[in-house]
């Protein structure tokens, strides 16, 4: 939902941009592609981030409480990691496709009229 708000500003703040291409002869699916990629990559970054953080801190617990504590083995497989990465990337590309439906709706003469 986050992404999804994040790719709605950005495509608000963007208009002008998205209006001159769209102008010089971009076409939708250019825009559309434009627009996933970007909360695609938003996502699948800071997911990492995520993941990163949370199996350091849970390492971090896992000294301080020691062997007798509820974390015995606070470590990120592989076959997780592939499987977190589908998932934001999936995540990703539906929370930038309503974002990329309203840039494809800006017509160039009102973007470039808008500045």
């Amino acid at each position: 939902m986050g992404i999804s708000n994040i790719m709605f500003v950005t495509v608000r703040e963007r208009t002008h941009e998205i209006g001159i291409r769209r102008a010089i002869g971009a076409r939708p699916r250019q825009i559309l592609s434009q627009v996933i990629v970007e909360s695609v990559a938003i996502t699948v970054l800071f997911g990492y981030i995520g993941i990163v953080l949370g199996t350091a801190v849970s390492q971090i617990i896992a000294k301080l409480i020691g062997e007798d504590g509820p974390l015995l083995n606070p470590t990120v497989s592989l076959t997780i990691a592939l499987e977190v990465t589908l998932v934001l990337v999936v995540a990703g590309a539906l929370a930038g496709l309503f974002p990329a439906m309203k840039a494809l709706k800006i017509k160039p003469v009102e973007a470039l009229r808008d500045e």
